[in-house]
């Protein structure tokens, strides 16, 4: 079982400092099933390589399993996991890797802060879907896919294709992030894991995908072969995403499979690295009898959405333009209300605006329905003519992301420059932070800062006095007494406008 990333940045070499494997050694990590090995091919200036070979011993392997894993004759020998990736070579990515994944390199912090050259390759990778399903996950973070599906036998092309892919991933991509696609898509890929899935492989799944998962357009899927089609699991895995992603839209009800009459197997076939072999009990307790008909808690992202809609909706506002629109989301159900005629998205990220054409359906978006409709790429923080001629800009959970010191510039930018009638701000509020159980740091990544309900009150005043404003305050979600609500939205208006929403001034 190999995989093999190759950079050509120069100098090649700092792929060891990045890996935090030195490219003259080869190195040895034992498994619970085999042998994980770390060596570099080639090792020069212009091109580095660092392969990941895994030696899986299908008697340990075996020997790992859970008591209550059924035996399957000689198939618990004879099989495919010492040579086809899968959640065996997650696993071990992830333990050989560990430091690399959080994108921690004191010797080289700004070549691992940011996006390098990288080819990756996976000689044999189980796929249900075809390469299809390769190109569908890996594309939009980036890629660019190669996927060739492996014939029965090459002797015998009548017999048509296995299961089975070989996969070449090419792109600019920060090595942290390409290992983390890789630990969370191997076993979605495979739609199978060799370990009982326990309610830790949500902590897993937001961990390793917390910068790119909840943009992903495919994450519902993603999130369901992940956690092997366990719908509590799956459900609380949405709900944080929704609840800490700046951009997350997830449907909570119970998802129709995508192929329901394919039957994916077993995905208890051992306990993972590290973790000792247990039988399972004969309903999970994330799966009790009960549960899955209780009622969701709305997530914190649809509640978001529909105040800010809500206050477009009181303001009188016919033409909407989102500054920071991501994917889409808020873009495509202003799109739904015919009282908005125009509706514009714009977006810092080129890739941003590809998934948002690709969730609203651009190509094949009714003309009457088009015509009202436009995307772009730009800066928040420098000026632009286009931003302008909107009676209401929202920008929702996008200051966050601004470094402190270009605020000033974005206050230009929208207030000053653009100066449309209402500006919706919505933020989260740091107060209510605590709140979450699971929650190290702030709610996102690439947040900047994080407000209290002072701070960002403050700002909002001092906005008013540059730029001729009045502002009011409304909650998102839950108002706890002591610590406020988890966002707080400001609704900016000239003259009298922004207490046609109510509010405290």
């Amino acid at each position: 079982m190999l995989l093999t990333i190759s950079t050509t940045a120069r100098p090649a070499t700092d792929l060891g400092f990045l890996l935090h494997k030195h490219p003259d050694r080869v190195q040895e990590f034992g498994q619970s099933y085999g042998t994980a090995r770390v060596f570099y091919p080639e090792a020069g200036e212009e091109r580095c390589t660092a392969a990941l070979m895994l030696d899986v011993d299908p008697v340990r392997l075996v020997r790992s399993r859970g008591r209550s894993t059924p035996d399957y004759a000689l198939g618990q020998y004879v099989n495919d996991r010492p040579y086809a990736a899968s959640s065996l070579l997650a696993v071990a990515l992830a333990d050989v890797f560990r430091t690399a994944r959080t994108g921690r390199c004191d010797s080289r912090p700004e070549l691992a802060a940011g996006p390098i050259p990288l080819e990756i390759t996976l000689p044999v990778l189980p796929c249900r879907g075809g390469p299809e399903m390769a190109h569908r996950f890996f594309e939009p973070l980036g890629w660019t896919v190669e996927a060739q599906a492996v014939p029965l036998d090459e002797g015998f092309p009548e017999w048509g294709d296995s299961r089975y892919v070989r996969l070449s991933l090419r792109g600019e991509v920060r090595l942290a992030d390409a290992l983390n696609h890789l630990y969370v898509l191997l076993p979605v890929l495979d739609d199978a894991k060799h370990y009982w899935i326990a309610s830790d492989e949500v902590d897993k799944l937001i961990r390793a995908g917390e910068s790119w998962l909840a943009a992903h357009p495919d994450r519902s899927l993603i999130t369901r072969r992940y956690l092997g089609r366990r719908w509590a699991l799956a459900r609380t895995a949405f709900a944080r995403l929704a609840e800490l992603g700046d951009d997350v839209e997830e449907d909570l009800e119970p998802p129709v499979e995508e192929d329901p009459a394919a039957d994916p197997g077993p995905t208890a076939d051992a306990p993972p690295s590290g973790e000792p072999a247990g039988e399972p009990p004969a309903v999970p307790a994330e799966e009790a009898p009960g549960e899955r008909d209780a009622a969701p808690k709305r997530p914190l992202n649809v509640l978001r959405r529909e105040a800010v809609l809500g206050a477009l909706a009181e303001s009188g506002a016919h033409s909407v333009i989102d500054l920071g629109c991501g994917s889409g989301q808020l873009v495509g159900a202003l799109l739904d209300r015919p009282e908005f005629t125009k509706v514009a998205g714009v977006d810092v990220s080129a890739q941003a605006l590809a998934i948002a054409a690709r969730r609203l359906r651009l190509d094949r978006m009714p003309d009457r329905r088009r015509e009202r409709l436009q995307l772009f790429q730009g800066a928040l923080t420098y000026t632009d003519d286009r931003f302008a001629g909107y009676d209401a800009a929202v920008l929702m959970e996008v200051v966050e992301h601004v470094d402190p010191p270009r605020l000033n510039a974005l206050e230009r930018v929208v207030f000053g420059a653009a100066r449309p009638g209402h500006v919706i701000v919505t933020t989260p509020n740091a107060e209510y932070n605590v709140r979450y159980d699971f929650l190290e740091g702030m709610r996102h990544p690439d947040h900047r800062f994080e407000w209290t309900r002072a701070e960002f009150q403050a700002w909002a005043a001092g906005v008013c006095r540059e730029y001729g404003y009045h502002v009011a305050f409304r909650p998102v979600g839950d108002d706890d007494p002591e610590l406020g609500p988890p966002t707080q939205m400001a609704l900016f208006g000239r003259g009298n406008a922004a207490n046609a929403g109510g509010g405290d001034d």
